[in-house]
């Protein structure tokens, strides 16, 4: 799933802003000292400060580490992220972040399990200018990043994956990284909370060809399903609409290979990757 990005409205980022400034002046510190008692570049530092630069968690988990302050920059971070994105789609990651139970189906490897260097290839391709857009795409790639610790939460959710073949027929340019991208897939699908399975080539065309889809299941039992194409995406709330596209699953997942012969294939192509 692309993250689509909105340049209006920067209130979050604007508050995480303000909260990393109040934080290293209550604690007396320069920028410069706070860069050498960190390891982070103070011009970097300086970014995130002004809002100019929205960072990746584990920066935020750091900097809430050093400055005693529990989970404060963390939970700013997860509503400045957001500002970033369309409303329908904001409204999808919102969701996402409290949903119980998680359906996906993808033809490509989905944002929520890609590593870090294949999510920037990924996105780098929307550059048109790289001297103006490298920012961008690692605001992009923090964001994207940011969406996987819904895998680990607490309580987990329950997530299934359904991945057509052709994401694992299309590698990127870069061995090392592709190879890297395999390995966190074939991890992730042994993980307890999810369920992982491919959808062959030898199933033929389907209904979901056309895009991804996601469905969402709250605690309480309600249920949003989010398709994307190529231009566009739309959240669906209405009951009716709710049970086509979980039919629509449903059929999907019965043309798909097992759990367990979904795993030995991944495995066979990271094996033929590595051959």
């Amino acid at each position: 799933m692309a993250e689509q990005v909105d340049a209006q409205g920067d209130s979050g980022r604007a508050v995480l802003a303000d909260t990393l400034k109040f934080l290293r002046e209550r604690a007396g510190k320069s920028l410069g000292q706070l860069a050498d008692e960190t390891g982070y570049d103070k011009s970097y530092l300086s970014r995130l400060e002004s809002g100019e630069r929205l960072s990746k968690v584990t920066v935020m988990e750091d900097l809430d580490t050093y400055y005693g302050a529990g989970e404060l920059l963390v939970r700013h971070w997860r509503v400045a992220r957001l500002d970033a994105f369309r409303n329908q789609y904001k409204r999808f990651m919102g969701l996402e972040e409290t949903a119980r139970t998680i359906w996906k189906f993808s033809l490509g490897v989905p944002g929520i399990l890609q590593t870090e260097d294949f999510a920037r290839w990924v996105l780098s391709w929307f550059l048109t200018t790289p001297e103006k857009d490298d920012d961008l795409v690692e605001e992009r790639v923090a964001g994207r990043l940011g969406r996987q610790y819904l895998l680990r939460r607490n309580p987990r959710p329950v997530v299934r994956f359904l991945v057509d073949e052709v994401a694992f027929r299309r590698p990127v340019p870069d061995p090392k990284v592709w190879e890297e991208q395999l390995r966190h897939i074939e991890d992730v699908a042994t993980w307890p909370n999810v369920t992982f399975q491919v959808v062959p080539f030898s199933a033929g065309t389907h209904h979901l060809m056309q895009g991804t889809l996601s469905m969402l299941w709250q605690q309480d039992g309600s249920c949003v399903a989010y398709s994307e194409g190529n231009t566009r995406g739309e959240l669906f709330e209405a009951p009716e609409d709710i049970e086509l596209r979980r039919l629509a699953y449903d059929r999907l997942r019965d043309l798909a290979l097992s759990p367990s012969d979904s795993l030995a294939f991944l495995r066979n192509v990271l094996e033929e990757h590595r051959s």
